[in-house]
């Protein structure tokens, strides 16, 4: 996911996105603790995603208050 993608979206659209994330993240970890994930380089860019989430949800914050 781009940080142009996150960008664009509207609140109530970033918390289903970073709450969607959370979820993959979870999968992921638990997938990794019993050997069975395929591409561990897939946690690294969640919890990057995860980051940009955050980033865009707290500038919205910072530029409506």
């Amino acid at each position: 996911m781009k940080a142009s993608e996150v960008r664009a979206m509207n609140e109530k659209e970033l918390q289903e996105k970073l709450n969607e994330l959370k979820a993959e993240l979870f999968n992921l970890r638990f997938q990794h603790a019993i050997n069975q994930l395929d591409n561990p380089q897939r946690i690294k860019a969640v919890k990057r995603d995860i980051a940009r989430v955050k980033t865009a949800i707290r500038a919205n914050e910072l530029n409506a208050g």
